[in-house]
């Protein structure tokens, strides 16, 4: 009698395993903190599920500005970062919160503003010069303010072109603390001016009468980096699907994967990790 009770529950047992296996292999992902620019252009609608059919596992996204993305990563909040501050990616890693950084990609930073072009920026490769003349004609300026990769470049900028944008702060110079979208759509209803990375631009849709006005500037180089959260710090981290994740992006299949990924036929994103892209 035990023997057929055994035999009468095994399949339902089997079953009960498969879908249980089944749940846990659905359930196999990874966090990744990143920018806003990369999540706004639809590079990663575009990307993330090329990696996900490759591995099974699934990419969870936080789009916030770089710093809160670093502070996600010191908290151990997420598995990977892919940012864009150099400077704060490399005191990140110093400080021991972060391994293995490794360089994805690149693109620009442009400045956009009204049609008009009040301060006759356009057509400039200077963007110090530019910076200084809005701020000579006290112009609209939008600046995110949200402590991202664009804002902190923003803010060295102005510091090249000796103006304290913090006493002017709530006059011309606007601090929106918002994201990239939010600061374009505010400079386009105030006729204003702004720096945004030109992924984020080129997919923008709300222009109104904004148009590029600076490009080509080498100091709006803009450079995006992929980092592992340390597991030594946080033992919680996914190691083996992060890096995976991170092996993939930087191989030859992900860098292809970033430089067809294009907008209006431009392309947004150019792969720069070594051996993988141009």
């Amino acid at each position: 009698m035990h023997y057929s009770r055994t035999k009468k529950w095994m399949p339902a047992l089997v079953l009960w395993l498969g879908v249980f296996a089944s749940a846990s292999a659905a359930e196999r992902f990874i966090t990744l903190a990143s920018t806003t620019s990369t999540q706004a252009s639809g590079l990663f609608d575009y990307l993330l599920p090329k990696f996900t059919e490759k591995t099974g596992v699934e990419v969870r996204v936080v789009a916030v500005g770089t710093g809160q993305a670093l502070k996600l990563g010191e908290k151990g909040d997420a598995d990977v970062l892919l940012v864009h501050d150099p400077a704060g990616e490399e005191k990140f890693v110093k400080q021991g919160y972060g391994v293995d950084r490794r360089l994805v990609m690149y693109n620009d930073f442009v400045i956009v503003g009204p049609a008009a072009d009040p301060v006759h920026t356009k057509g400039g490769r200077d963007a110090v010069a530019a910076f200084k003349a809005i701020a000579q004609a006290k112009a609209t300026f939008l600046s995110r303010g949200d402590d991202s990769g664009t804002h902190r470049q923003e803010l060295r900028l102005w510091e090249a072109a000796g103006i304290d944008v913090k006493s002017a702060s709530g006059t011309w110079y606007k601090e929106l603390g918002a994201g990239m979208g939010a600061a374009l759509n505010t400079a386009a209803g105030l006729d204003g001016y702004t720096m945004s990375d030109r992924a984020t631009w080129l997919s923008f849709k709300n222009r109104a009468r904004l148009m590029l006005l600076v490009e080509g500037d080498p100091k709006l180089y803009n450079q995006y980096s992929v980092i592992l959260v340390n597991p030594d710090r946080h033992p919680e981290v996914k190691l083996d699907d992060a890096r995976g994740f991170m092996d993939w992006l930087t191989s030859p299949a992900g860098q292809q994967a970033i430089g067809s990924f294009t907008v209006e036929g431009q392309v947004l994103f150019h792969p720069n990790a070594a051996g993988g892209g141009d």
